[in-house]
């Protein structure tokens, strides 16, 4: 089977740059920077973005591009020959699929918020009917399912044109839309009466906000986030550096998409606060900020059906390239493992998403009983947090030591790789710190958010859930270190 490749070098920084960029960027980071200080943990962020997120980045491409493959058969392509690497393809298959179990819900939301927003429905409505009209969408099964089904649908029909016809042409003309329709809300938000506040918070650093905060609660919140805006860690981008050419380096591509990522994120953040504070709204309010609080902005705003209508699409449209995305590594995963053809991969796979979202769908209302992760949790929270809490930073582990042990790819490998082409070039001085240090701080990311998540449910659960962090931390130490006999022998 012909490998397919990118038409451009531009279709390849929008596509990556559209897995990149999602959800995290314009939903958790405006409010995470709203209660941690504005531009104080801006600051750390962006340097945790450069020093952890670039490299894993890099690594990640790097094996995609080394291997021609998915992650689905990338370790075994590039693996020393008495390597024990092949069992960790399961983080990056196991980890695209769970994250759309969950993540197509939220794409779904926010189509229909972009359906209500265009219809009307928040112009002149109060406080109350706002957060009723988000209760009454979760509790509406039909609803949900429907919407749901329908981003599922559009993605996968993006898919079934293939990588130069489907996904590279839509995700140029969405990420152009994107980007234009951010600089038209961010231009409006700042120019709202009141903002000024907002963008001084946003711009000037405030450390006693940030003490206030406890120092060590900003500095793991920035770093989590810098490691989780690049979707780094199951393989979502690694695709991607498997249908890239040898002509440029991947350094220098790394930083574009990280700049383009953070440029979002950042925008993001000038949309959201500067009118939070022109109308007197806590930033820092939460995961509620986009469907309650920010409606409520729409409700009182002039124009407020166009503003509200274009903000839901631009984050429909954030949402639905890193669907996209991660719908053709699982279309991949078929093809390389099991032989199919893409339109029987795609027509599987659709299948296989929608059922497995239903329980997510259903989390919010038949199933809201089911709380694993203690009162007040959904099914959604349990999928989100064996994604993002386990699978994306024990994946991007995994990677990071592939490329640098002997008995994975190792480092003269990878840096022959990463280095091959025109621009930006990979520091060879950096060996010890790709080798050790990005792991170091891997772990005690990971052991801190297990930390910080059951530290108080009790000691039972505390424990229990510790001993699960460690096993599977262990699984992922020993399948780095371990080699197979030779049988030679």
């Amino acid at each position: 089977m012909k490998r397919e490749s990118f038409g451009s070098r531009l279709g390849f920084i929008l596509v990556s740059a559209g897995c990149a960029i999602g959800i995290g960027n314009v939903w958790k980071f405006p409010y995470i920077c709203g209660a941690y200080g504005g531009a104080a943990f801006i600051l750390i962020y962006l340097l945790f973005l450069i020093i952890l997120g670039i490299p894993v980045l890099v690594c990640e491409f790097a094996v995609g591009r080394g291997s021609r493959k998915s992650v689905a058969l990338s370790f075994d392509e590039l693996q020393s020959k008495n390597g024990k690497w092949a069992p960790l393809k399961f983080i990056g298959i196991i980890g695209c699929y769970m994250l759309m179990m969950f993540y197509t819900t939220v794409g779904g939301w926010l189509m229909y918020y972009c359906y209500k927003g265009i219809r009307g429905s928040f112009v002149n409505a109060s406080s109350d009917n706002i957060s009723t009209q988000f209760s009454q969408m979760l509790t509406d099964v039909p609803t949900m399912l429907f919407w749901t089904i329908l981003i599922c649908v559009i993605g996968f029909a993006v898919c079934m044109f293939g990588l130069n016809n489907g996904i590279e042409r839509v995700t140029k003309v969405m990420m152009t839309a994107l980007i234009l329709i951010m600089v038209v809300l961010a231009i409006r938000s700042v120019t709202m009466t009141g903002a000024g506040e907002g963008i001084r918070f946003y711009l000037i650093p405030d450390f006693h906000k940030m003490v206030e905060s406890g120092i060590g609660n900003v500095v793991f919140a920035a770093l989590s986030q810098a490691f989780f805006t690049l979707s780094i860690g199951i393989g979502a981008m690694l695709i991607f550096g498997s249908y890239l050419d040898q002509s440029r380096s991947l350094t220098g591509e790394a930083v574009n998409i990280m700049l383009l990522d953070t440029f979002v994120a950042l925008t993001a953040g000038f949309i959201i606060i500067p009118a939070c504070f022109a109308y007197g709204i806590e930033p820092g309010a939460g995961p509620s900020l986009i469907f309650i609080t920010l409606p409520n902005i729409f409700a009182q705003m002039s124009g407020g059906r166009i503003w509200a209508f274009l903000f839901f699409l631009f984050l429909t449209f954030a949402a639905l390239s890193t669907i996209i995305a991660v719908f053709e590594n699982l279309v991949m995963f078929n093809m390389e493992l099991l032989g199919w053809r893409r339109k029987k991969s795609v027509l599987v796979c659709a299948a296989l998403i929608i059922i497995l979202s239903i329980p997510c769908v259903l989390g919010f209302n038949v199933w809201s009983g089911v709380q694993l992760l203690g009162e007040g949790s959904t099914i959604m929270d349990l999928e989100d947090f064996i994604v993002s809490n386990n699978l994306l930073p024990l994946g991007s582990l995994g990677y990071v030591l592939f490329c640098t042990r002997k008995n994975g790819w190792g480092w003269d490998a990878f840096i022959k790789e990463v280095n091959t082409g025109s621009g930006m070039k990979f520091p060879k001085t950096l060996r010890g710190y790709v080798s050790y240090g990005i792991p170091a701080i891997i772990i005690v990311i990971y052991l801190k958010g297990y930390y910080d998540k059951f530290k108080d449910m009790g000691t039972g659960i505390f424990v229990g859930w510790m001993i699960f962090a460690i096993v599977f931390l262990a699984w992922v130490i020993y399948c780095a270190t371990s080699v197979e006999k030779d049988r030679t022998e």
